[in-house]
């Protein structure tokens, strides 16, 4: 799920309303000011206290910050990011350097609204091609 475009009372009753265990923040900066009530450090408190759910960042499952910036603030082309950050994900070998626990039952979190240009998405359908058995929801 991204948190833009949603307030704090949209954005925490959709993660309720799940019944996840944890947030998997694949964001590459979570401490930015644009983040608001997500920033890595609130959204712990938030999580924990609100709804009982753990958080967790892995900025292995994020973009590198070439990949970011050339598409973000340089007007990149979304295929070209895709291709990518497809790359970059084979090069982490995140099918193996990630704990498939962790995954199971949480939601990742980046910024974006929908999954349509975001990288969550990715990271979702590249663990599903990898390992066979992954259920993807969009929030």
């Amino acid at each position: 799920m991204g948190f833009t475009k949603k307030s704090a009372e949209q954005f925490f009753s959709r993660l309720k309303q799940t019944g996840l265990k944890r947030v998997v923040d694949t964001r590459l900066n979570n401490v930015s000011q644009l983040a608001g009530f997500t920033k890595k450090d609130d959204l712990r408190f938030f999580l924990k206290t609100v709804l009982d759910i753990d958080y967790v960042h892995a900025p292995m499952l994020a973009p590198n910050k070439d990949i970011l910036d050339e598409y973000k603030k340089n007007g990149g082309d979304w295929s070209a990011y895709e291709r990518k950050f497809l790359e970059l994900m084979g090069s982490r070998h995140i099918e193996s350097n990630i704990d498939r626990n962790l995954l199971d039952g949480a939601c990742l979190l980046c910024s974006e609204p929908t999954p349509h240009h975001c990288h969550r998405r990715l990271v979702a359908e590249y663990l599903k091609e990898k390992w066979g058995d992954v259920e993807i929801k969009h929030l």
